[in-house]
């Protein structure tokens, strides 16, 4: 979107574009518990080691992290506009 695009949007606009981000963001909330839950939870049959600690629990809380970033960096660059937000009121 053109800096004239996001200067002309109206309140209707930006507050769609607010929730359409917000939906975005809790879908990727949810794809990440789930992907918790399949690290964490779905590899703790499995008898394998890295750095001396089993898979499960590397996949659980380091790899839901990368996960978490990897989501945030594609959300951010691909879905997020900067948008102003702010109406005549701002100087109150």
């Amino acid at each position: 979107m053109k800096q004239n695009d996001r200067a002309s949007m109206n309140d209707a606009q930006k507050f769609s574009l607010v929730r359409r981000e917000a939906i975005y963001t809790g879908l990727a909330l949810v794809g990440l518990i789930i992907f918790w839950l399949i690290a964490g939870f779905g590899t703790a049959g499995v008898d394998v080691k890295i750095f001396h600690l089993p898979l499960w629990a590397v996949l659980g809380s380091v790899g839901v992290w990368l996960v978490a970033i990897l989501i945030s960096a594609v959300l951010s660059r691909v879905l997020f506009k900067d948008v102003d937000l702010g109406g005549e009121d701002d100087g109150r």
